[in-house]
Formats: C-alpha cells, sequence, structure tokens
C-alpha cells in the first residue's frame, strides 16, 4: 500500500447544526497544531481555515518546508488530494442545473462507443451513484499497478480506465450500498468532461473556480502557486513529489490555498436542484455522515490530507 503525506490542509465550516459545538478559539486551534507538529510531529505545518455564521477566519502553525523558514498562512498551496471530490460534484450539480446532465443518468450514456458500463441485474450505475459511492464500484479499478509507487496515479489512462469498465462484475446492485470510492468520483470527473468536450481542469477552472475568484485553484501550477506550495512528505515526513492524474483527476488532483477554501460554501448555491434527494450531493454534514459526495475525514490510499468538518448552529 502507498502512504504519502502533505501538509494537512483542514477545513472547519460551520453549518446548521444546534447540537455540535462551536469550533474552538483561535489560541485552542493553534495550540492543537503545535502539538501535532511540534509533538507527534504529524507534519511540518498545518493550516485550518474556519467558517461561522459570523464570519472566516484562518489559524496557521510552522512551516511550508523543513527547510522554509516562512510562516504558514491562508495563502500557502496544498495538494488537497480527495477534497478534489467537492469540486467534482459541484460540476455535476452545475451540470444538473444547467440541464447539460441529469443526476439519474446511466453512465453508459457518456461513454465512448465500444466501452461497456458495468451493470447488475438489469440495473446501471448512474451519475448520481458515482457522487455518493454508492455505485458499487471499488474504491480503486483492479487494473491500478502504478509503475511509480511515488506518483501512482500518473500513468492511469482512459485506456486503462475503458479496459476496467469493459471486465468488470459488480458485486452487488448499484445504489444498494455506500462504499467509498475514488474510482468512481474519477470516472465521474472524466465523464463530465467528455460530456462538456473540455479537461477536467477547464471544466472546474471556467465553472467553479473563476466564478467564485479561485485563482489560487489549480491542477497546473502557475509560477506564483509554485512559490507558495506546500511541501509534501510521507508519514515519516520524508520529502516525497507531488501527485500527477490522467483519466481520474475528478478523484484527488487539486491543489489550492486555505483561503480559497472558505469560499466553498458560496458554491452551495449550486446544490439547490440536488439537496432533496435521497443522497445530498452538497451538502455539509457531520464529520461522522460520510455518504455525501464531498470530501471527508477519510485517508485515502497514499494520501494523509483531510477535510474536518465542524458544523455549528446558525
Amino acid at each position: 500500500m502507498i502512504y504519502r503525506i502533505a501538509i494537512p490542509l483542514l477545513l472547519l465550516a460551520a453549518a446548521a447544526r444546534a447540537q455540535t459545538p462551536a469550533p474552538p478559539p483561535d489560541a485552542e486551534i493553534r495550540r492543537i497544531l503545535a502539538e501535532r507538529v511540534d509533538e507527534r510531529h504529524n507534519a511540518v505545518g498545518m493550516v485550518v481555515a474556519v467558517i461561522e455564521p459570523s464570519g472566516t477566519r484562518i489559524v496557521a502553525y510552522g512551516k511550508p518546508a523543513k527547510d522554509d523558514a516562512r510562516p504558514l498562512n491562508g495563502d500557502t498551496v496544498f495538494e488537497i488530494g480527495s477534497i478534489t471530490k467537492v469540486f467534482t460534484v459541484l460540476l455535476l450539480a452545475d451540470m444538473a442545473q444547467r440541464g447539460e446532465v441529469k443526476l439519474d443518468d446511466p453512465i453508459a450514456k457518456y461513454l465512448p462507443e465500444g466501452v461497456k458500463a458495468p451493470q447488475r441485474n438489469g440495473k446501471q450505475i448512474t451519475l448520481e451513484e458515482l457522487a455518493t459511492h454508492t455505485s458499487s464500484l471499488p474504491r480503486l479499478p483492479n487494473n491500478f499497478s502504478p509503475k511509480d509507487a511515488a506518483n501512482p496515479y500518473a500513468d492511469y489512462s482512459a485506456d486503462k480506465l475503458y479496459a476496467f469498465l469493459n471486465s468488470y462484475q459488480l458485486p452487488r446492485d448499484p445504489g444498494e450500498k455506500w462504499e467509498y470510492s475514488n474510482l468512481a468520483t474519477g470516472l465521474l470527473g472524466h465523464l463530465l468532461s467528455l460530456r462538456a468536450g473540455k479537461d477536467y481542469e477547464t471544466l472546474v477552472v471556467s465553472r467553479i473556480a473563476t466564478p467564485l475568484g479561485m485563482a489560487s485553484t489549480r491542477i497546473t501550477l502557475t509560477p506564483e502557486m509554485k512559490e507558495r506550495m506546500a511541501a509534501g512528505y510521507n508519514a515519516a515526513l520524508e520529502p516525497t513529489r507531488l501527485w500527477d492524474f490522467q483519466a481520474l483527476a475528478g478523484g484527488g488532483a487539486q491543489r489550492a490555498a486555505a483561503r480559497q477554501r472558505l469560499k466553498i460554501p458560496e458554491a452551495r448555491r449550486l446544490q439547490r436542484i440536488v439537496v432533496t434527494r435521497r443522497h445530498p450531493l452538497l451538502h455539509f454534514r457531520r464529520e461522522r455522515d460520510t455518504r455525501a459526495g464531498h470530501a471527508e475525514r477519510r485517508r485515502d490510499a497514499g494520501n494523509h490530507q483531510r477535510l474536518v468538518i465542524l458544523t455549528r448552529a446558525q
């Protein structure tokens, strides 16, 4: 199994949950971060973004790299891993709202000719099931065999993805059970890109990042973003490289700064088409409820970056 850790980016989102206590004050958050950095050696530095009814705040501790004494801040760029899934599901909501796709469209509708979508007992996988981790697809495809364990997604191409889909047998009916899947969300991003006729990064930039003023949310780093990029480390705090993606970019390819994560709730306006459905796609839930399609506090194989969501009453 591949393990990798970059300096964690944590997002504390305060939403309407009366039973959950308020996020702690800055001094307490900083104390927690100092303990994790200096005593537990979980990271070289950490940034927390807090969203509350009263406003937003950012608390940082540590530095962007072992050999970089600059202090971390809200503009430090991180490889955000599975928080990328937030953007993929936002794209689905946006495209559904525009009438470009429907949530219950079978994925077969958007696959190239000659590629077969897995199905079971006559039930086809839908776009919504990809977004809500109920597609019955596994966490990773069974033909996922990276040439470089330090950059595992770099050589997983569309051809490999199509070969997997053509041969895979679902273990249960789609929609029957929740199972976290990097593959499913990566496939969703790929299908939405095919439908829009644009690559995944261009689609995110044009539909989400640019409208929300998120200039430091990209996959391809600009020279200026490179200057603010936090270094990545594995669990032993040994340096690791950034990951590259092909077909599964929608599952984990984004890089972004914490200050721009504060703008994510603004995109909830895109969710009005989906919040009434059985599995809300874009709903800020409590930490322990991981059915929604956004990234949660789980650790991907090979990526320890995480999104922590705390909720708070209005």
